[in-house]
């Protein structure tokens, strides 16, 4: 069942005497229960389409369904529905943690007594129990980050948009945070989607990830579907002096989508390296060409990145 279903979603500025396309009618479901990462550079559309989803800005065209209500004609049911943490968080840096938490779910409509059991349920829930009575700004960056999740999920939707999850935290604190929206789904079924420049994030927690630049969705998949689809593995085979006759040799087998000889080796780009290795190895056995080493090397998202956009996500970002 989808809990996000857009079609022909767009947003076009208009800048002095020029229009500016800011995302270019996109489409793309999401399905209950996943965790999807929505990737992108700088400039590729990703926080425009973010915002457009979470109602703080109107499409200019097209359509969405957001968590069973309609983006353009239900936008405060879209509001009730999804938790939304932002990037900068929400917290008044001067409230106590329970008392911020309870305050949150009051201006949902939620009465004060279950309010006050969902706040501490969540503290709970995401490690906070002993520090409810501690000021916000006094809070570590894990702590807080914990708390913002907390403040999105307190009036129980069933979608949570995270914008930048983990910037700026450290990688103790970031892992941590990472098992917490997992959990998140495996025990609440939250659908998580979220937006992050940190390409071992998206990674590690997505089931499915979405790939924008210049105001299209260029790719998605599964991660292991994007760095085999979009970058193949790569082998380089030791071959001392015979790196043109192995070349020769492997050029056009089956699997193979280009051979490079260098001085003494032989660099492929296969789609599946691991049962590559074998044939290839035999291939070469067969034609007389002598094996030296071997290695495999799977692609990372960083990888990916560069094939599909010719910047590096993580430049784009600083």
């Amino acid at each position: 069942m989808s809990i996000i279903d857009v079609r022909g979603l767009r947003q076009t500025y208009r800048a002095k005497k020029l229009t500016v396309e800011a995302v270019r009618g996109i489409d793309f479901t999401v399905e209950a229960g996943e965790i999807v990462g929505f990737l992108g550079p700088n400039g590729a559309g990703k926080t425009t389409t973010l915002r457009m989803l979470t109602t703080l800005l109107r499409p200019t065209a097209g359509q969405a369904q957001i968590a069973g209500a309609d983006l353009l004609q239900n936008p405060k049911g879209v509001r009730a529905r999804i938790g939304y943490v932002a990037q900068a968080g929400g917290a008044d840096r001067n409230a106590l943690v329970a008392e911020e938490l309870v305050l949150q779910a009051r201006l949902y409509g939620v009465p004060a007594r279950e309010a006050r059991r969902r706040a501490s349920e969540l503290l709970a829930r995401l490690d906070l129990a002993d520090l409810d009575r501690r000021v916000v700004k006094t809070l570590s960056g894990g702590q807080h980050r914990r708390l913002d999740v907390a403040i999105g999920l307190v009036h129980r939707p069933s979608l949570l948009f995270l914008d930048e999850p983990s910037t700026g935290l450290d990688p103790q604190s970031r892992s941590n945070l990472w098992d917490h929206i997992r959990r998140l789904r495996e025990e609440l079924g939250t659908t998580v989607f979220l937006t992050t420049h940190y390409l071992d994030e998206a990674d590690a927690l997505c089931d499915r990830i979405l790939v924008i630049d210049h105001g299209q969705i260029v790719a998605e998949g599964t991660p292991e579907e994007l760095k085999r689809r979009v970058s193949g593995d790569v082998v380089t085979i030791g071959v001392g002096d015979e790196a043109v006759a192995a070349k020769d040799v492997l050029t056009g087998q089956p699997g193979v989508r280009e051979v490079v000889a260098a001085e003494d080796s032989v660099r492929l780009t296969v789609d599946e390296g691991g049962e590559a290795v074998a044939t290839l190895m035999k291939v070469l056995d067969g034609a007389g060409v002598r094996v030296r080493s071997i290695q495999l090397h799977r692609p990372t998202l960083e990888d990916v990145f560069l094939t599909l956009t010719g910047r590096s996500l993580r430049d784009e970002a600083a």
